[in-house]
């Protein structure tokens, strides 16, 4: 395997806005990941928040989405945006010595953005797939973009790969 990976974020049964546009594109990712041996992780967010109504532990909500494609048993939880909180997600990188991330997922302006930012902080190389991300206001999109780019980011399309 190569010291990459591929992170999907948070495509799970409670994304149900807007998910659906890129889910094509992330599998077509998934499969560009496979092909290169390239390590594919899933990332999932659960809420232990009391009063919160999605990504509740133990829901079908916090399921990855069934329309998503499994390809490793690198399946990672965490409990607030930035996936570097997951214990087992860092220990995975470091076993691994993974250096450069290729990022998917949702949401732009919340976990995505969390995680990208982090990961450019703790000076890994970041690729954002631009056509592989989503958000709950797809108006933002275009300045997440360029808040990654501005962070470390390098903004890429799925045709870059």
């Amino acid at each position: 395997m190569q010291k990459k990976a591929l992170i999907v974020i948070d495509i799970q049964n409670d994304i149900t806005k807007n998910y659906k546009d890129v889910i094509e594109n992330i599998n077509s990712a998934i499969d560009w990941a496979v092909e290169r041996q390239i390590h594919v992780v899933y990332i999932r967010h659960e809420n232990l928040s009391p009063g919160t109504r999605t990504f509740k532990t133990n829901t079908k909500g916090a399921e990855l989405a069934p329309d998503l494609k499994i390809v490793s048993t690198n399946i990672f939880t965490k409990y607030k945006g930035n996936a570097l909180t997951s214990e087992e997600f860092t220990n995975f990188i470091h076993t691994n010595e993974i250096s450069d991330f290729y990022i998917t997922g949702a949401d732009a302006a919340a976990c995505v953005k969390s995680t990208c930012y982090n990961l450019c902080k703790a000076n890994y190389s970041v690729h954002v797939l631009a056509d592989c991300i989503t958000s709950y206001d797809k108006r933002k999109i275009n300045d997440m973009l360029h808040y990654y780019k501005s962070k470390g980011s390098k903004i890429i399309h799925l045709n870059d790969l």
